[in-house]
């Protein structure tokens, strides 16, 4: 098992989904975020990226508000650097 570095932050999943919170496909999740789908992946095996919620058989999805918390913390970082 290999050791998280550092500077990489461990993303941290909700443990209950918000009353009306959506669920993302892939597909939405990379209009999202603009990632690629092994860019996505990758960042779940290094736990920088949230993890999907199982839905029915091989299907997956994505909660919303932690893909939005995903974004608002590499917009966050982007500006403590500039400031």
């Amino acid at each position: 098992m290999q050791a998280q570095p550092q500077n990489v932050p461990i993303f941290k999943a909700v443990h209950s989904a918000n009353l009306g919170d959506r669920l993302l496909r892939r597909v939405e999740v990379e209009h999202k975020t603009g990632l690629s789908r092994s860019t996505i992946y990758d960042g779940i095996r290094k736990g920088t990226f949230p993890e999907p919620v199982p839905l029915v058989g091989k299907s997956v999805a994505w909660l919303c508000s932690e893909i939005d918390a995903w974004i608002a913390d590499k917009v966050a970082k982007r500006n403590q650097k500039s400031a």
